[in-house]
């Protein structure tokens, strides 16, 4: 049972170019997209290449397990691990759905706004989502209550309503490849600028803001 899992995934930055990961290392790659996605304040990029091909492997894990031989304990070994992935996936796509849910018109307007060749937040499986979740909201908040409402008031603004990602929040993070030079904003007006280095290993408690693009290119792990 040693090729239970497939070890072709396409690159995560959305290239033609393929790239060869072991087993090991692209459940490694979805650990850290989930673990990446539980902490950050805002929707990350989509990962649905990963998803898909963590699924295939799925797959192909419960076929040899069905051709595996009864009663043998590695089969039980197996299965306690797909079990694992499974839970893992379940958990990323469910706190991606929940964040969908939270910023839905500023994930949404954000996708509209985006220049072309940039990568995506949602999947096209999420955009649907986001559009249908939008257009019930708003017909929900019509005929409850908009529709009730003097006339000057029945137009409601949900990019105003609906609260923003915060960015300023906190995270704790681990730094996988060393950055210099990261500047760091004053949370007060009395502080100036300040820019500090990051080294390989370290973990730090930093706003979220500042060390953002070193989470969508990998270079820190959030925790």
């Amino acid at each position: 049972m040693t090729e239970e899992l497939d070890p072709t995934a396409q690159d995560s930055d959305g290239g033609s170019e393929e790239v060869v990961l072991t087993p090991a290392e692209l459940i490694e790659r979805l650990e850290q997209a989930w673990m990446n996605e539980k902490f950050a304040p805002e929707l990350l990029e989509s990962k649905s290449e990963i998803v898909e091909c963590v699924m295939e492997q799925l797959d192909h894990m419960e076929e040899n397990l069905r051709r595996a031989k009864k009663g043998d304990l590695k089969v039980s070994i197996h299965r306690m691990e797909m079990e694992r992935i499974r839970y893992v996936l379940s958990s990323y796509l469910r706190c991606r759905l929940m964040k969908i849910e939270k910023f839905f018109p500023h994930i949404l307007e954000k996708e509209k706004t985006a220049h072309e060749g940039e990568l995506s937040s949602l999947s096209p499986e999420e955009l649907v989502f986001a559009k249908q979740y939008m257009a019930n909201t708003e017909t929900y908040l019509k005929n409850v209550a908009l529709k009730h409402m003097p006339p000057n008031l029945q137009m409601v603004d949900l990019l105003r309503s609906v609260p923003k990602p915060d960015l300023d929040s906190y995270v704790f993070l681990r730094v996988k490849v060393r950055q210099e030079n990261i500047l760091v904003e004053p949370e007060t007006d009395e502080q100036r600028d300040y820019v500090i280095d990051l080294e390989e290993g370290s973990q730090h408690l930093i706003r979220y803001k500042a060390i953002a693009p070193l989470v969508a290119s990998g270079a820190v792990q959030l925790i």
